[in-house]
């Protein structure tokens, strides 16, 4: 049995002088929607590379949105098998 499926992460990314902030939403095909956040902050001697700022703040964000994931992923394999589940990342 083949199972193909796509899902679509949107991250938005702000800048305010040495803050970057990243959010990330992905929604699941049953519905869940997960919501994560990611920071960086440009130290003031630091010179200005916006995209170094905007990698960090993304890649913060998706890692907390991964986190979730396997959160949400052993909860449900607990519920169904009633073991302790310790998805690796």
């Amino acid at each position: 049995m083949q199972n193909d499926a796509t899902w679509h992460v949107d991250l938005g990314i702000r800048e305010d002088g040495t803050d970057t902030g990243a959010n990330a939403a992905l929604r699941l095909p049953e519905g869940t929607e997960l919501k994560a956040h990611g920071h960086a902050k440009r130290h003031p001697d630091d010179p200005v590379q916006n995209r170094v700022g905007e990698e960090l703040a993304a890649a913060r964000a998706l890692n907390d949105l991964a986190r979730q994931l396997l959160r949400k992923a052993a909860h449900e394999i607990e519920e169904a098998t009633h073991v302790p589940a310790h998805p690796h990342p």
